[in-house]
């Protein structure tokens, strides 16, 4: 009987790798997609109404701070961005 050398292990380990990733991508093939895709929906807290401005989820509430050149978004949700302080550039939500 004759002893294996590292490069026959070498062989057999790889050998096995393939056999069992071959293995596991048929066995994911035949299976039926029926993955669901699932959005995650930031949830508000009481008083809040949620939105999507700018592409990004947002909570919104009369008194928050905005963005004045999302303006147009924020009034898809009854909002409205307006100038509240003439000394800075700030903005703030009000109800529209």
């Amino acid at each position: 009987m004759h002893r294996k050398t590292w490069s026959q292990w070498i062989i057999t380990g790889l050998v096995i790798v393939v056999a069992i990733t071959c293995s596991l991508t048929l066995a994911s093939a035949a299976r039926p997609a029926t993955a669901k895709t699932t959005a995650i929906v930031k949830t508000c807290p009481s008083g809040y109404k949620h939105a999507v401005i700018g592409g990004v989820q947002k909570c919104l509430k009369a008194g928050n701070f905005c963005t004045h050149s999302l303006d147009k978004q924020y009034r898809k949700y009854g909002f409205r961005c307006i100038h509240y302080d003439s000394k800075s550039h700030r903005y703030r939500l009000t109800k529209a």
